[in-house]
């Protein structure tokens, strides 16, 4: 029944991926729909301090204000190409002459397009496993690190779209944004050619653990403690977490983890090797010298092209269970969790996937929404729930409850474990740069956890209106709760609302825009169409 039940979740993941990619035209090319942001990186390069340590992997210069260091693209693992290619990474070597940490890195190979913009083929690369750097000081302090997870369906993003900058400065922290390897190169299950290949439907993650271990190793050369280090993603950085969290080879490497709409963990990967020799007109035996001789251009559009599901999943090799199981395996061992979601998050995805394909894009989120169990019941209660409706509004509302039942989940689950989990929901609505019917979209939390606004990062740069002073007070108290949470293990006492713990008997949320609060929100009739019925923390170890 479970060998069932993981094929039908591999078989949904992949047709998801289909229609997400035959969407890739609309969205970018038809779709009138359209971002109106621009680059909210580029002034950093134009510091002129140039600070250079001896750190114990060799010397290093970076780039600084005054106030606070960055030390763009330092390498956390060699490149992974030739016999690497599709291989756990390998920690980077000492080096000797000076290294110029002063401009920001390659990127991961991935498709040329984005939600954002185009990103430029020349700047993407194999040897891509770099880490941005963000400190006040590169000096003996010992200070709260954060960890940033970028998102991007795992298949799209980079380290460089993330400041860092105000938060170090604010909270006296070191914040640290990693690269990782992308869709094909990253999360293709090859696991079936050989033991060579176990675990490299996870390599993507595999490198997000040697980044956490080369932080834990060298952060202290950048002001940073070792013994204080807080994994936060939003998205695929979200899943990612979890699945660090999942990852047992990760324990004992982070205090504290942070979710933004981050999906549960729970299907195992894809085998396409058949697929994959069949369309490349070769032998099994052949397949993988044949993807190691390829180009990256060619493997990325692979993914594409066949419909590959490349994303987080139980591999076995290196996560071994599904995150919600490896949360309370750690019962008090585990570590406290922040997750949240925005209030809009579906009806983003209603407006970029057109509506062609709502009907069968919705039964495969559904079934995502419930891993396990008749997605075809679920979606039939969910209507009947909201008669009322319009088409686009209940496909909204399916992606709603992925993204509400994945940091549920997460978070009711740490709280009865006994580490701490706590739960928020966005609710301030986009400004400018989109559609404004579209609310408290995908994302736009971030700009707040970072406060962004503080920076000299042009207003354009930004879905809210940088001098709206409501808005830089959010940004302010939501990322001085991150600040406290890094530095503490407990969000409250940072200037919003007293923030319990989300628990089964109390279900109370932190309410994030205008007026923060703290709400009970029971939702027992969603969560008896999730199946998520527990009233008490005893519940979850029956």
């Amino acid at each position: 029944m479970l060998t069932k039940i993981l094929l039908v979740c591999a078989i949904a993941a992949s047709t998801l991926a289909l229609l997400i990619s035959v969407s890739y035209w609309w969205i970018f090319l038809r779709n009138p729909l359209r971002f109106d942001i621009t680059d909210g990186m580029a002034y950093i390069l134009e510091w002129q301090e140039r600070p250079m340590i001896k750190s114990r992997l060799g010397p290093i210069v970076g780039i600084g204000n005054g106030r606070v260091q960055a030390y763009l693209g330092v390498p956390y693992a060699e490149p992974p190409v030739g016999d690497g290619r599709f291989l756990a990474p390998v920690a980077k070597v000492p080096w000797e002459s000076t290294y110029d940490a002063t401009s920001f890195p390659k990127i991961a190979w991935q498709d040329g397009g984005g939600v954002l913009g185009a990103r430029d083929p020349a700047r993407m690369s194999e040897d891509s496993l770099f880490l941005n750097i963000f400190t006040p000081s590169a000096d003996d302090a010992t200070r709260p690190v954060l960890l940033w997870i970028h998102g991007g369906s795992y298949y799209e993003g980079s380290a460089n779209e993330f400041d860092g900058s105000v938060l170090a400065e604010q909270g006296d922290v070191v914040v640290v944004a990693i690269n990782y390897r992308l869709g094909t190169l990253g999360f293709l299950d090859l696991s079936a050619l050989g033991d060579e290949f176990a675990g490299s439907a996870s390599n993507g993650i595999r490198d997000q653990l040697a980044a956490l271990q080369w932080v834990r190793n060298n952060i202290s050369d950048y002001g940073g403690d070792p013994g204080n280090i807080t994994l936060f993603g939003e998205s695929a950085g979200g899943g990612s977490v979890l699945s660090l969290i999942a990852t047992p080879d990760a324990d004992g490497l982070y205090q504290q983890a942070i979710v933004h709409s981050g999906g549960m963990i729970e299907s195992t990967p894809t085998d396409h090797t058949q697929q994959l020799a069949d369309y490349l007109g070769v032998s099994i035996d052949e397949l993988a010298k044949t993807l190691r001789a390829m180009s990256p251009q060619e493997l990325v559009a692979l993914r594409g092209t066949l419909s590959l599901n490349t994303g987080a999943s139980v591999d076995g090799t290196v996560i071994t269970r599904a995150s919600s199981e490896a949360i309370l395996d750690r019962k008090e061992n585990g570590v406290p969790i922040i997750a949240g979601y925005n209030r809009d998050e579906g009806e983003f995805f209603a407006m970029i996937i057109p509506s062609l394909f709502h009907s069968r894009v919705g039964e495969i989120v559904g079934q995502g929404v419930v891993p396990g169990m008749d997605s075809a019941h679920y979606l039939k209660e969910l209507k009947e729930a909201y008669p009322g409706d319009s088409g686009p509004r209940h496909f909204a509302r399916i992606w709603d409850e992925l993204l509400i039942r994945g940091t549920t989940h997460s978070a009711v689950r740490a709280s009865a474990a006994g580490a701490g989990g706590w739960l928020y929901r966005f609710d301030m609505p986009v400004q400018r740069g989109v559609n404004r019917k579209a609310g408290a979209v995908h994302g736009a939390e971030i700009a707040f956890t970072f406060n962004a606004f503080a920076s000299d990062a042009p207003a354009t740069a930004f879905f809210y209106h940088k001098d709206d002073p409501e808005v830089r007070k959010l940004a302010l108290n939501w990322s001085s709760t991150i600040i406290q949470f890094a530095k503490s293990g407990n969000p409250n006492g940072a200037g919003l609302p007293e923030w319990p713990q989300y628990t089964a008997e109390t279900r109370e949320v932190l309410i994030l825009d205008t007026d923060p609060r703290v709400e009970s929100i029971p939702m027992r009739a969603d969560r008896e169409r999730w199946g998520d019925t527990e009233e008490s923390a005893s519940e979850f170890y029956r």
